[in-house]
């Protein structure tokens, strides 16, 4: 791997992988729908501007505009809503290594939408990745089990609604990459194609909200400006850029073995901010799910 592909890889893994911390920021005292509209608002406009200065052309068909729209609503709308909501109830680590699942759904999604084969490797990687995650969540899963200890409000709001919006992110994340790999073959500009995406996910977002009554309110603390700006550039623009251009340098493959380390990042930097405790079981589990990735990712 050469210089150039070598900085994108790190940068991916880094950018990505402090996100899911920086997020942590935008929690609390914003509804965390509104704080992704204002996210996905910058960065399409800053996309925009971006365009026009480059001359970049911006110019699409309607059949194009439909399928950015559903890219925006999938990968830039409904998944970060999701993740940013799941982190209320979760450490930014631990939704990290959950979305980690998105190799083995691409795969699945793959298989229905475009036709891509599924190998028993691939199979037995999702397996062995499940089964990581239920060790890592075992304790919520007793939960269940013990009607003693835990009512239905303590379920419904506690790590396993977490866990199942976390999950939901993946599966819309999922669906978008879908949709974004056919607007990246057809061979527009990968600004143009994130900056209308961006847009048509951000309308939508504003319409829940003003359909749910979300209030529109602003952080008032420097931390929540700060990661603002941080999540809408670097974790948007850039790391989205950066990606996009693995994909194209150095293929899905190996720009996918960016999913095994962004969740090592994520936890560490859980880890020390956010005091996320380690157990034995957890740490096996966890080790599984980089390998499940591992196994799904690895060529014959």
């Amino acid at each position: 791997m050469n210089a150039l592909n070598s900085g994108l890889y790190l940068a991916t893994i880094l950018i990505w992988g402090s996100t899911w911390l920086a997020i942590t920021y935008q929690l609390g005292e914003v509804d965390p729908l509104v704080s992704v509209i204002y996210r996905m608002a910058l960065a399409s406009g800053l996309l925009f501007a971006w365009c026009r200065l480059r001359q970049i052309p911006l110019g699409l068909s309607l059949r194009d505009h439909r399928f950015m729209a559903a890219q925006g609503c999938f990968l830039f709308g409904l998944n970060y809503w999701t993740i940013y909501w799941s982190e209320v109830y979760l450490p930014s680590g631990l939704v990290a290594v959950i979305f980690s699942l998105l190799v083995f759904f691409n795969i699945i999604n793959g298989r229905i939408f475009l036709k891509h084969p599924v190998t028993l490797q691939t199979v037995v990687g999702g397996l062995v990745g499940l089964t990581g995650i239920c060790m890592l969540f075992y304790p919520e899963f007793a939960l269940l089990s013990d009607s003693a200890k835990a009512d239905s409000s303590t379920i419904l709001n506690g790590p396993l609604l977490g866990f199942g919006l976390a999950f939901i992110a993946v599966v819309f994340a999922s669906l978008g990459n879908i949709v974004a790999t056919r607007n990246g073959n057809t061979g527009i500009s990968v600004w143009a194609i994130n900056a209308w995406s961006i847009f048509y996910g951000t309308v939508i977002l504003t319409l829940i909200a003003l359909v749910t009554g979300a209030e529109f309110s602003y952080g008032t603390t420097l931390e929540y400006s700060l990661s603002l700006i941080y999540l809408s550039v670097f974790g948007t623009i850039l790391a989205f850029g950066a990606y996009l251009k693995l994909l194209i340098n150095i293929g899905p493959s190996r720009a996918g073995y960016t999913s095994l380390i962004i969740p090592f990042v994520a936890i560490i930097l859980s880890t020390l901010f956010e005091d996320y405790q380690w157990t034995l079981l957890a740490a096996g589990g966890f080790v599984l799910v980089a390998l499940g990735n591992y196994m799904v990712l690895k060529r014959r």
